[in-house]
């Protein structure tokens, strides 16, 4: 599987913005039916954050991010710009991708994972 990298992790304070990335090693992410933001906080499970179509006309959104996160897409890069971050969103996130065009809120229908990059918001 080609591989997923996800950039743009930092620490912040609360209400202050960041945007992470998702590259597939140089190549177009448009092979993906679905790709998705998972994040998981320390301590916890992974949860769905944000999912968005190939075609970067469908997202779904996990309700307590809504109003603040914005899933977007190119040829190249997955993004997730997130607005007025709290300390409750501090964690590993994480790029994943399933071959189906549904957007599940279900972490376990995805089946290709990056890394992670942290993102650390201090109160």
């Amino acid at each position: 599987q080609v591989q997923l990298i996800e950039a743009g992790g930092g620490l912040v304070q609360a209400g202050r913005s960041l945007r992470l990335s998702c590259a597939a090693s140089g190549r177009t992410v448009n092979t993906y039916p679905t790709m998705a933001w998972v994040r998981q906080a320390p301590g916890k499970e992974r949860e769905f954050v944000a999912a968005i179509s190939r075609t970067g006309v469908n997202s779904y959104y996990a309700d307590f991010v809504k109003g603040r996160f914005t899933i977007s897409k190119d040829d190249f890069t997955m993004n997730l710009q997130m607005d007025r971050l709290e300390p409750e969103d501090t964690g590993v996130y994480y790029c994943a991708t399933r071959t189906s065009v549904t957007l599940s809120p279900n972490r376990y229908m995805y089946n290709n994972w990056g890394q992670g990059t942290q993102v650390t918001v201090s109160s």
